[in-house]
């Protein structure tokens, strides 16, 4: 297998980091070298943060018609090299490489609605009780943005920052994912080889603790946009008020799903085992706890364990259901929720062990654990792994009561044929989007967000765009 490697963009520039150090990307299914990537100095971050400065003192005033140009060339390019732009995700990443197709699509999907929304930046009039006075409120991009991604979406994650950040004027200085850098490198190329002009678009990549935090710090960046674990953000926000940056984080999740006595059964158990262990469970609104109602409970918990045995484990590029984990740290963790789970007593229904078919990689079988209770940290942390724990309940009010017990609220999901439980659990959960009786992800017209400790500010939607925004009053004396 050729080795790819991956340099830094700086105005314009493709280089080696300063410093001349770089890491190695491993495919996680082998656990072997997949690539190289060059690693950013402070120096770097400095030079890619002054050049997206310079950059966007002509883009914030490039014409909307020619934003909208080269975002759609960007997708077209990417378009074209869609295969092998997957083949690179799915190798260092170790989702099925159907699955990597999809990232790269919905990631093209996002320049291309927003390409349109260049158009779609308006202001407005206020009447004012003076007749020689004129109040106009307009928006205006907010400046150079840092975009931070995970490495579990990091082409998907990244776009729907990159994309409005650049339709409504902004200039980024990317941070890719030590992970996982190569593809989303590859992409943001399509949009420099679109006539993005030099500056508009920067990658840096490093160690989140120096690179991360000087880039989050430095006082050209006007705003940062960040994907990742809570506590992270956590420590973004405090270092950002030092600067009085704007910000917008998307955080953990620890998602439930609600299965109610009246529920479609095997609508149910389809979207409860796709949403569980999609991605290998490794994705924020991975479903993390299921509540069935007990009435249905055994019925539903043999449905979702037969299905869950069906699942097909395997490298990436052999397109099974199920690739690999990203990291050895989070195949541990996993492990870790299953035996703490198992010694507080909960039941082990399939799976709770590596598969003995592969030596070598970072796999571990779906798994579905049963008398479970919220002592455990399967219920109480986000696992990122594929394990699904299923714990009944007996009423509408204690669902929700359990679904909310949780410092997070990113997304939620319920399945019922019953009108009022659909708009009382509608209303009634703690989450920026909720999912009646299907498990959709984000999608780009649609607004995403999330509540409580899962961060706030909005991606995608027109209301995505104006997080790269400012409002400003423009008050005009007639004299």
């Amino acid at each position: 297998m050729s080795v790819e490697r991956v340099q830094l963009l700086i105005d314009g520039a493709w280089a080696d980091g300063r410093g001349r150090e770089e890491f190695v990307v491993i495919d996680p299914a082998e656990e072997e070298a997949m690539g190289t990537a060059a690693v950013a100095s402070t120096d770097d971050v400095d030079a890619a943060a002054h050049a997206a400065a310079r950059a966007f003192e002509q883009w914030s005033w490039t014409p909307p018609s020619s934003r909208t140009s080269i975002l759609r060339k960007a997708g077209a390019l990417a378009r074209e090299r869609l295969p092998e732009l997957a083949r690179l995700l799915t190798l260092e990443q170790g989702k099925p490489l159907r699955d990597a197709r999809g990232e790269i699509q919905a990631s093209i999907d996002a320049l291309e609605y927003y390409s349109e929304e260049t158009r779609r930046i308006f202001g407005k009039t206020i009447p004012t009780e003076q007749p020689t006075r004129r109040s106009l409120v307009i928006r205006q991009p907010v400046g150079p943005v840092a975009a931070i991604g995970p490495w579990n979406y990091p082409v998907l994650l990244l776009a729907w920052k990159v994309a409005p950040a650049l339709a409504a004027g902004c200039t980024v200085v990317v941070k890719p994912p030590s992970r996982t850098p190569v593809a989303i490198t590859r992409f943001l190329q399509c949009l420099a080889d679109a006539g993005a002009p030099p500056g508009v678009v920067n990658t840096v990549v490093g160690a989140g603790r120096t690179i991360g935090t000087h880039l989050v710090r430095h006082p050209l960046i006007r705003k940062i946009a960040f994907t990742g674990e809570t506590e992270t953000g956590k420590a973004i926000m405090r270092m950002a008020a030092d600067g009085m940056k704007q910000i917008s984080l998307e955080l953990g999740g620890q998602c439930p799903l609600l299965v109610f006595r009246d529920a479609n059964l095997e609508a149910a158990v389809k979207g409860a085992v796709y949403r569980s262990f999609r991605n290998t469970g490794q994705i924020c609104n991975a479903v993390n706890r299921i509540y069935v109602h007990r009435d249905i409970y055994d019925r539903f918990t043999e449905a979702f364990v037969e299905q869950t045995r069906l699942l097909r484990l395997g490298p990436g590029l052999a397109d099974p259901d199920l690739g690999p984990m990203t990291t050895p740290e989070g195949l541990q963790k996993a492990m870790e929720h299953v035996e703490d789970a198992r010694a507080r007593g909960a039941v082990v229904a399939t799976g709770g062990a590596r598969p003995s078919e592969f030596n070598r990689g970072y796999f571990y079988m779906p798994t579905v654990l049963l008398d479970v209770n919220h002592s455990m940290k399967v219920m109480q942390e986000e696992t990122f792994g594929p394990v699904a724990p299923i714990m009944p309940f007996t009423s509408v009010e204690e669902a929700i009561r359990l679904a909310n017990d949780t410092p997070y609220g990113l997304v939620a999901y319920a399945y019922t044929s019953d009108l009022r439980t659909a708009t009382l659990v509608g209303e009634g959960l703690e989450a920026g989007t909720v999912g009646i009786n299907n498990v959709a992800g984000g999608e780009v017209p649609f607004p995403y967000g999330g509540w409580k400790q899962s961060g706030f500010g909005l991606e995608l939607s027109h209301e995505g765009l104006e997080e790269y925004l400012l409002v400003k009053h423009i008050r005009i004396e007639l004299l």
